[in-house]
C-alpha cells in the first residue's frame, strides 16, 4: 500500500495579499500556498516515530520585569541570559561540549556588543570555548526566529543539539534611532512607515478596523487578571529560573543582593475604570494608552532542541515537538496586523486547520493589534494567553518568543492528553508577522494524517 502524506507536506507562501495602498484587509485575503516536492527529504512528512523530528527537552525564562523601575534595573544583560543557559544544562543533565550552537534573538543592542555579552554569558553559564554562539535580530520575533534557526540546523544535519535563546535589557538599551536617516526613504512610503512610532501604527490597526477603547482595555484588563491567577497558582514556577543579583540604591549607590522569582509588572486588581482614565500616548483622540500596550521589560529565555533519536537515547523527556515556523510581511503602517496573516500560514503549513490548534501564545504588543488578529481570525478567547500576555507579564522584544515557547510548552504539559497543538505568533516591527506550530509530546499518532494514494507521483523514488 502507497502511504500519501499530502496534508502533512511542507508549503511555501507564493502569494502576499498586502499592500499599502490597501485600506483594510478584507475577510476574503488569504495566503496562498503550494505543495513543495524540492528533494527526497520534502515528499513526505514524517511522524513522530521517526528519529528526525525536532523536539524541546527544556524551555526557561527568567522572571520579566519593568525597565529602569524592576528587579532587574541594575542588572546587564550577560546576568540574564547565563542563567536560563545554565538551567538547560543542570537540569537535563546535559554534557554542554555536545551542544552544537547557541542563537540569541536580541533587537536593541549594538550588534557586536552584544554578541559579546552572549558569549561570555555562556562561558558564566559553563560551555566550553569549542560550543559557538550568534545573534539574530528579526525585531520583536528575534527569540522565536533564533528556536526555528536552531530547529532549521537539525533539520538540515548541521548539528543534533542546539539552543535558541532571547534576551533584552530594555534597561541598558532603551529603544532608540541611531545616526542620520536616509533621505531617500521620503520618496518610498512604505519605506517611511517603517520609521513609524510602534503606538501610531496600533492607533492606525484601531482606526481602520474598529478596535474601540473599551475593547482594548478590556483585553488588558484580562490579561492582568489572568497572569495575576496563573502566578498565584504557581503555574510560571516550572519555567521561571530564580536570578540573583542586586539593586543599587540610586540616592546612595548601595546594593542590596536580591533574588528575584517572578514577574513583577503584573497589576491584579488593574480594572476597566482605572484604565479608562488613563490619556492617549501617541495620537490626542487616540486610544492607545500605557495600560493597553505591553510593558518595556527586562528578561531572558532559552531552549534546548535536539533530534528526537537523541532524545530518547540519553533517556530525556521530551516537552514539544518543533513542527514548523513562517515569517509573513504585511503593511509597516498596520504592521500589528502580522499575527492575522502569519498564523494561517503556519498552521496551514503544518497540515492542519485553525480549529486544531488548542492553544495560542499571541504577543499582545498592543492591545488593538490582539484583539483585532483575534477577531479576524475568529479564535476563542479562552485558548489564548490563557495565563495572560505582554500587557501583564512583559515584553523584552527579543526574549519574548523563547519566553513564549517555555509557557506555552509547560500550559501544554499541565493539560495533557487534552492539548495537542499549539501556536505562537506576534507582530513585528517594520511590518511583518512570525508564526510557529508546536506539537506536545507523545501527541501523535503513527500515519495520523495518511491516507491511500491514487499514484504514487507525489513521493520521490526512494519512497515508493
Amino acid at each position: 500500500m502507497i502511504i500519501d502524506h499530502i496534508k502533512g507536506q511542507k508549503l511555501f507562501v507564493t502569494e502576499s495579499p498586502f499592500s499599502s495602498s490597501s485600506s483594510s484587509l478584507s475577510s476574503s485575503s488569504s495566503l496562498r500556498a503550494s505543495v513543495c516536492l524540492a528533494g527526497d527529504s520534502a515528499a513526505y512528512q514524517r511522524t513522530n516515530v521517526f528519529g528526525d523530528d525536532v523536539v524541546i527537552v527544556a524551555a526557561y525564562r527568567t522572571p520579566l520585569c519593568k525597565s529602569k523601575r524592576g528587579g532587574f534595573k541594575d542588572t546587564h544583560a550577560d546576568d540574564l541570559l547565563a542563567p536560563v543557559l545554565k538551567a538547560l544544562i543542570e537540569k537535563t543533565n546535559l554534557n554542554p561540549s555536545e551542544v552544537g550552537d547557541i542563537v540569541v534573538g536580541t533587537v536593541l543592542a549594538p550588534g557586536s556588543q552584544r554578541a559579546s555579552e552572549c558569549r561570555m554569558a555562556a562561558f558564566y553559564a559553563g560551555f566550553p570555548e569549542t560550543v559557538p554562539i550568534r545573534t539574530v535580530n528579526r525585531q520583536c520575533s528575534s527569540g522565536l526566529q533564533a528556536v526555528a534557526d536552531v530547529a532549521a540546523a537539525i533539520r538540515a544535519g548541521f548539528y543534533d543539539i542546539g539552543i535558541g535563546a532571547g534576551l533584552e535589557s530594555m534597561t541598558m538599551n532603551p529603544m532608540a534611532w541611531e545616526g542620520s536617516v536616509n533621505p531617500k526613504v521620503k520618496i518610498f512610503e512604505q519605506a517611511q512607515n517603517c520609521l513609524l512610532p510602534m503606538g501610531v501604527t496600533s492607533e492606525n490597526v484601531a482606526s481602520r478596523f474598529g478596535v474601540s477603547r473599551k475593547e482594548q482595555d478590556q483585553a488588558a484588563v484580562e490579561s492582568h487578571r489572568r497572569a495575576a491567577a496563573a502566578t498565584a497558582a504557581g503555574k510560571f514556577k516550572d519555567e521561571i529560573i530564580p536570578v540573583a543579583t542586586k539593586i543599587v540604591d540610586p540616592k546612595t549607590g548601595g546594593e542590596k543582593p536580591v533574588t528575584i522569582s517572578v514577574d513583577d509588572g503584573i497589576r491584579p486588581n488593574t480594572t476597566l475604570s482605572d484604565l479608562a482614565k488613563l490619556k492617549p500616548v501617541f495620537k490626542k483622540d487616540g486610544t492607545t494608552t500605557a495600560g493597553n500596550s505591553s510593558q518595556v521589560s527586562d528578561g531572558a529565555g532559552a531552549v534546548l532542541l535536539m533530534k528526537r533519536s537523541v532524545a530518547e537515547k540519553k533517556g530525556l523527556p521530551i516537552l514539544g515537538i518543533f513542527r514548523n515556523f513562517v515569517a509573513v510581511g504585511v503593511d509597516p503602517a498596520i504592521m500589528g496586523v502580522g499575527p492575522a496573516f502569519a498564523i494561517p500560514a503556519a498552521v496551514k503549513a503544518a497540515g492542519l486547520e485553525l480549529d486544531d490548534i488548542d492553544l495560542f501564545e499571541i504577543n499582545e504588543a498592543f492591545a488593538s493589534q490582539f484583539v483585532y488578529c483575534r477577531n479576524k481570525l475568529g479564535l476563542d478567547p479562552e485558548k489564548i494567553n490563557v495565563n495572560g500576555g505582554a500587557m501583564a507579564i512583559g515584553h523584552p522584544l527579543g526574549a519574548t518568543g523563547a519566553r513564549c515557547v517555555a509557557t506555552l510548552l509547560h500550559e501544554m504539559k499541565r493539560r495533557g492528553k487534552d492539548c495537542r497543538f499549539g501556536v505562537i505568533s506576534m507582530c513585528i516591527g517594520t511590518g511583518m508577522g512570525a508564526a510557529a506550530v508546536f506539537e506536545r509530546a507523545g501527541h501523535t499518532d503513527e500515519l495520523c494524517n495518511a491516507r491511500v494514494a491514487a499514484t504514487n507521483s507525489l513521493l520521490s523514488k526512494d519512497a515508493r
